[in-house]
C-alpha cells in the first residue's frame, strides 16, 4: 500500500515556521536570562544611572549571608513537602477513580477543577480558611488543642503554604497519573487476579511499577513548580513571613530586587536559582531515570 507524502521544495518554510516561536524564545527567555547574568556581575544604583563591574563580589556575598542560606533549607523543605503530599495524593485519586466503573467522568472533571485556579487565587483561598480571625480551620483546630496563628508562627506559616501549593498542583498530577494507569494492560491486571492477588497488591506489584516514566516525568515538574511557580502562593498567603519563616529562594528574588531595589544581588540569585534547578534535573536524568522502565 502507497504512502502520500507531501514534499515541500522551499527550504527557507521550515525556519519560517520556527520563526515565532523562536523569537518568543529569544525575547522572552534567552534576552532576560542573558540580562540576569549580566547584572550578576556588576553593582547598579537604583535608578541605573551608574553600573560598576563588580565581579563574583555578588555570589561570595550570598553565600556569607546567614538569610540567603536559610531561604535555601526553607526552599528545600518546601520543594521535597510539596513535591511529596502533592504526588501522593494525586496517585491516590487517580487509583480511587481508576477503580471507578461508573460516574469516573464526573469525579475526574470536580478533581481537575483545582487546576484551572490561578496560584493567587489558590493562596488567597488557603488564607481565608486559615485565618485567625474569620477562618473555619483554626477554629475546628482549636477545638484539638491547637492554637493557630500562621501570622506569628513560622512553622504554622510554613504548613499553610505547603498546603497550598500542594493543592493546586495535586490535579495536574491526578490527570497524569489516571492516564498512566488506564493504560496498564488489562491482561495483566486479570492475569494477576486469577492468581488470587488483591487490589492493593496488583496495585503495587504491577500498576505501580508500570507508572514508573509517568512518576519520573512528574517528579520534575513538580521541583520545578515548586521553584518557581509557587511565587504568587506564598505572597498572596504570608508574604514570605512571618520574620522570613516562609521566604523561598524565588520569593527572595522578587523582595531584594523589586522590593529592595538590590538588582545586582537578586541577579546573581536569580542565576543561582536557575544552575540548582538544572543541577536538580541532570542528577534526575543521570540517576533517577535508571530506575525508570519504559
Amino acid at each position: 500500500m502507497d504512502t502520500k507524502r507531501t514534499t515541500f521544495n522551499n527550504r527557507l518554510l521550515p525556519y519560517l515556521l520556527l520563526a515565532p516561536q523562536l523569537a518568543i524564545t529569544l525575547v522572552f527567555f534567552i534576552w532576560p536570562a542573558a540580562q540576569a547574568v549580566k547584572s550578576s556581575f556588576e553593582r547598579e544604583d537604583p535608578f541605573g544611572f551608574s553600573t560598576v563591574f563588580v565581579g563574583l563580589t555578588h555570589y561570595r556575598q550570598l553565600f556569607a549571608d546567614p538569610n540567603y542560606l536559610d531561604a535555601l533549607w526553607r526552599t528545600a523543605v518546601f520543594a521535597v513537602s510539596v513535591t511529596v503530599l502533592s504526588m501522593m495524593l494525586g496517585l491516590a485519586f487517580a487509583a480511587a477513580v481508576d477503580r471507578l466503573a461508573r460516574s469516573a467522568k464526573i469525579y475526574t472533571t470536580l478533581l481537575v477543577w483545582p487546576y484551572a485556579v490561578a496560584p493567587v487565587v489558590a493562596g488567597v483561598l488557603w488564607w481565608f480558611l486559615f485565618n485567625t480571625s474569620t477562618g473555619l480551620l483554626p477554629f475546628f483546630l482549636e477545638r484539638l488543642g491547637i492554637r493557630w496563628d500562621h501570622d506569628l508562627n513560622g512553622t504554622h506559616a510554613m504548613i499553610l503554604i505547603i498546603i497550598a501549593a500542594a493543592w493546586k498542583q495535586i490535579s495536574y498530577n491526578f490527570l497524569f497519573f489516571l492516564a498512566g494507569l488506564q493504560s496498564v494492560p488489562q491482561s495483566l491486571i486479570e492475569a494477576a487476579a486469577i492468581d488470587g492477588s488483591g487490589p492493593v497488591r496488583r496495585f503495587f506489584t504491577i500498576s505501580l511499577p508500570l507508572l514508573s516514566p509517568t512518576t519520573f516525568f512528574l517528579f520534575i515538574i513538580n521541583v520545578n513548580y515548586t521553584m518557581f511557580d509557587t511565587f504568587p502562593i506564598v505572597d498572596a498567603t504570608t508574604g514570605g513571613g512571618p520574620a522570613q519563616a516562609t521566604t523561598t529562594l524565588v520569593y527572595k528574588v522578587y523582595q531584594d530586587g523589586y522590593v529592595g531595589l538590590n538588582i545586582g544581588s537578586s541577579s546573581a540569585q536569580s542565576v543561582l536559582l536557575m544552575l540548582i534547578v538544572m543541577l536538580l534535573t541532570f542528577v534526575q536524568f543521570r540517576f533517577v531515570e535508571r530506575r525508570v522502565q519504559y
